[in-house]
């Protein structure tokens, strides 16, 4: 691999190798999917590595031991941590942050318009950090904003970029004073908190590994393991970089990364079944043991062994499955390694009606993988863009058109279904036996979820003005979430704000 660093972006040439191939599901292997550069070298080897995300981790916080809190998108590598309550149940609004509402102009294909706020993903980090709750976020006024959770005070200056910020930054888990963020200006990066201002130590261009396809935002929001900073970007490729963090003599933070490893997220066979070459990742990576699952929006669904990173070797595609349509949402998954995903319905392809809008997968099943569908074809364009929540029996999800339902997780079966102002693309979260979620509208709602099996009464819910699209971050009796409106709210109890 060549590695040649321009200002402060990387640009790469990739050495081609191969591998032997290991994919199951009902998709059969096709080589073009071999990666594109080779893994590390001997001096990534870490003997007794534990696995990248023990299965013990649904459900539960990233780590408590160095960080804690919401630190990406989803809470933790599975995709399962919601937050910490309690929840409200007297809600008021404690803050509306800023003062003028979030906004600036972006070109998305070809078409010039104004974002306000905070939108699909947009689901704020919060964590404890020198005897402060800090939040830590991006908007579509094409800043990373650092605010105090209590206040709405500005913790440090926000952090300007060339264009909006749609994902969820991730903060390091490790206790490494480090934000990891993309957005629409090209650029995957990592900033540093530990000073008076956070300050750019690198950026990565969507364009640094070749080939790419279709765009090249960045909007996953990243995972950091074992100094690895895992990633896929709209430019249809999976990145995995070594970090190696640090501190100067100075004491100051410091990160060195290195591309160890990329692939393209599409293979030949994909493209064969496509009427297009949209093949951007969208999704961010979820990790469940030591393998790594993101999915496409062509509708490829893969899982990559991470096991033999520590020693050199390379990741292994272990699994590959083909859902059909655009991909978008993050999987969830549970204690027994089962994949939940979540698919639109914009194609109309043959495969959609096959295995359906949201699916259940076995990934270590022999033969076809899926478990049990859920259809959403009934307006178009259907399915999901929220990312379903995954509880001890149930799976709540969210659908364009705006319904909000429930099905039982061992068998598929829908126990109940609500409908609120569409589109419904933030995904649900369940803290507490309470499940929260925002419409189009601009109201926020939060159901009583106690008897998962019966329609759930609504408990409150608040006007927050403009489309909610984001996902909200529970913590602590606080609630943030992000409109379109222009602005992120903090819902705290009444007489607590």
């Amino acid at each position: 691999m060549v590695a040649l660093v321009v200002g402060m972006t990387l640009v790469v040439t990739a050495l081609s190798w191969g591998f032997d191939q290991v994919v199951g599901g009902s998709d059969s292997a096709d080589d073009s999917s071999q990666p594109t550069s080779a893994p590390g070298s001997s001096e990534d080897a870490e003997a007794g590595q534990a696995p990248f995300a023990d299965p013990a981790l649904v459900g539960q916080p990233w780590t408590t031991a160095s960080v804690e809190g919401i630190l990406t998108f989803r809470g933790n590598p599975t995709r399962t941590y919601f937050g910490q309550g309690p929840v409200p149940r007297d809600p008021e609004i404690g803050f509306k942050f800023p003062t003028n509402p979030m906004c600036s102009e972006s070109t998305d294909l070809g078409e010039t318009k104004t974002w306000c706020g905070m939108g699909w993903t947009g689901q704020p980090a919060v964590f404890e950090r020198d005897d402060r709750t800090w939040a830590v976020f991006g908007a579509y006024d094409r800043n990373v904003h650092f605010i105090d959770a209590d206040t709405g005070e500005r913790i440090l200056p926000d952090f300007p970029t060339g264009d909006l910020i749609k994902g969820s930054v991730t903060i390091d888990p490790d206790g490494y004073p480090l934000v990891y963020t993309g957005g629409r200006d090209n650029f995957l990066r990592v900033l540093s908190i530990d000073g008076d201002t956070a300050t750019e130590l690198w950026k990565v261009s969507s364009e640094a590994v070749s080939p790419v396809r279709w765009n090249d935002d960045w909007d996953a929001s990243p995972l950091v393991i074992n100094d690895y900073l895992i990633e896929g970007g709209e430019n249809g490729q999976f990145h995995i970089f070594r970090l190696h963090r640090g501190y100067d003599d100075a004491g100051e933070v410091t990160v060195d990364p290195e591309l160890i490893f990329n692939t393209p997220g599409w293979d030949d066979t994909l493209l064969a079944e496509l009427p297009d070459d949209t093949v951007s990742i969208e999704t961010s990576p979820v990790m469940v043991g030591d393998t790594v699952y993101f999915a496409n929006s062509g509708g490829l669904v893969q899982g990559w062994d991470l096991s033999g990173l520590g020693t050199g070797e390379a990741p292994r595609r272990t699994f590959r499955y083909w859902v059909g349509d655009d991909t978008d949402a993050t999987m969830s998954t549970d204690a027994d390694g089962m994949l939940y995903v979540a698919v639109e319905w914009e194609r109309s392809l043959q495969r959609s009606s096959e295995v359906g809008q949201l699916l259940k997968l076995d990934p270590n099943a022999e033969g076809d993988p899926l478990v049990w569908k859920v259809d959403d074809r009934e307006v178009k364009p259907g399915g999901l863009w929220a990312s379903p929540a995954v509880t001890d029996d149930s799976v709540y999800a969210a659908t364009n058109a705006g319904e909000v339902f429930a099905v039982d997780r061992a068998s598929g079966v829908k126990r109940w279904s609500i409908r609120l102002p569409g589109p419904t693309w933030g995904s649900p979260v369940v803290v507490d036996d309470v499940l929260l979620i925002g419409d189009c509208g601009g109201t926020f709602h939060a159901y009583d979820v106690s008897d998962p099996t019966v329609e759930p009464p609504e408990i409150w819910s608040l006007e927050l003005g403009g489309c909610i699209e984001s996902t909200p971050a529970v913590w602590n009796d606080r609630i943030l979430i992000g409109t379109r409106g222009g602005f992120l709210h903090m819902i705290t109890s009444a007489g607590d704000g």
